[in-house]
């Protein structure tokens, strides 16, 4: 689809660089990305001008941790959900992401190429979609959805668009299982190398694949110039996969401050996913999760928010995730105000754009309005440095959506 040349006129950017909202500016879009930002710009040949004085401008959001193919909070059944299912559950959950003012998502298991071509196809309205494929566990760790008593086969596990992973073990099963996500599309390699709390036989404690393993998996994102992001709640888990080779910590929770040094050190990231522990808390087993991942969940809740202002103080760098799954994933925008009670506001956005940039390697591409950048911008009727729920309701105080200069949605007239 031609995307209009346009001219957004009188634009107070807010990009979580500072604390205050930028003086008003004009910005000049043409093929679908930002090509000047500067007082008083000329028309030109734009065909499209749209005033948004008295509105906040803000780049596209990015969540930087979500399950597109997570249509159920109880993940074994999700992973024994026909694909179809699965498919159209998934297509409703991107687009209702879009109408939030996400513009870019990264999905940490599950999805595959398939959806990335429908998005960048125009076939269905999604954020743009940023991949891992299957993520990698051990057996018995996380995504190895299989009871105490129950040791059928998962071989068909990659072949489920509902499972969130594939389980792999041993150094050579690690290499293939990398180069198989990587050939098919993927854009870095996730391991779950820590216990997690939907996952039946794995406490919170366990460490997740042996050393040459984890190796094996970074060695392979190397030679693809990408990295390996990993799930990771333990301080233990955290350090060893750091000193190993990992560059993304997904959760972080119970991070002490010297490992959170130690990640600073290294030039690693951080997403922290609070949102959905404070969700599953309250509605996790009315939505059927088990008994056994609610007490896990409780084990971690409270120190992941605790760890927020120690991450800030020493400087790392956080990326906004929210890695809700089923029917909680309408909580997506409260990861906002959940951090805005420990983090300054701008702070919070920042990890939505410029650190979420960052995360996805793809700094001045997104996460930004600047010359060069993809054309994603959310007018938001109010200033989010001043409320931070101006970003939640579901995009309801958005007026107008943008993506790589695309107008997914606009209530302003021009």
């Amino acid at each position: 689809m031609a995307q209009p040349n346009m001219i957004i006129r009188n634009a107070r950017i807010v990009d979580g660089s500072s604390d205050r909202a930028a003086d008003p500016v004009d910005i000049r879009i043409e093929d679908g990305k930002f090509v000047e930002v500067a007082s008083g710009l000329t028309a030109g040949s734009v065909s499209t001008e749209i005033d948004v004085s008295d509105k906040y401008v803000m780049p596209g959001l990015i969540d930087c941790h979500v399950h597109i193919v997570a249509a159920t909070t109880n993940l074994a059944v999700n992973a024994a959900m026909p694909n179809s299912l699965v498919a159209a559950h998934a297509y409703r959950l991107m687009n209702d992401m879009l109408m939030r003012g996400f513009t870019t998502v990264r999905d940490l298991g599950g999805a595959d190429y398939g959806f990335v071509r429908a998005v960048n196809e125009g076939i269905v309205a999604s954020p743009r979609l940023v991949i891992c494929g299957k993520a990698l566990s051990q057996t018995g760790g996380h995504t190895d959805y299989r009871g105490p008593h129950h040791n059928r086969d998962v071989s068909h596990y990659p072949l489920q668009i509902g499972s969130l992973g594939r389980v792999v073990d041993g150094v050579a099963e690690v290499q293939r299982a990398c180069r198989e996500e990587l050939k098919n599309g993927a854009n870095f390699i996730k391991l779950m190398a820590n216990g997690g709390v939907s996952s039946p036989t794995d406490p919170i404690h366990a460490l997740g694949f042996a050393r040459d393993e984890i190796l094996a998996a970074v060695e392979e994102a190397e030679k693809f110039h990408t990295y390996v992001a990993a799930h990771l709640y333990t301080d233990e888990s955290i350090r060893r996969a750091l000193e190993l080779g990992v560059t993304c910590v997904e959760h972080g929770n119970l991070m002490s401050k010297e490992t959170a040094e130690l990640l600073v050190e290294k030039g690693a990231v951080v997403v922290p996913t609070n949102i959905v522990f404070d969700a599953l808390e309250r509605e996790g087993q009315k939505y059927g999760m088990v008994p056994e991942g609610v007490e896990k969940n409780r084990q971690i809740r409270e120190a992941g928010l605790e760890r927020l202002e120690m991450l800030q103080k020493v400087g790392a760098t956080m990326g906004y995730g929210s890695d809700l799954i089923g029917e909680l994933q309408g909580y997506q925008s409260d990861e906002f105000t959940l951090r805005g009670r420990y983090l300054p506001a701008h702070e919070v956005i920042r990890s939505a754009t410029l650190n979420a940039a960052k995360v996805l390697h793809m700094e001045g591409e997104i996460g930004v309005i600047a010359p060069g950048a993809h054309a994603d911008l959310v007018v938001v009727e109010g200033n989010p440095l001043e409320d931070l729920q101006l970003l939640t309701g579901q995009g309801r105080h958005m007026s107008l959506i943008m993506q790589g200069g695309q107008l997914k949605k606009n209530l302003l007239t021009h």
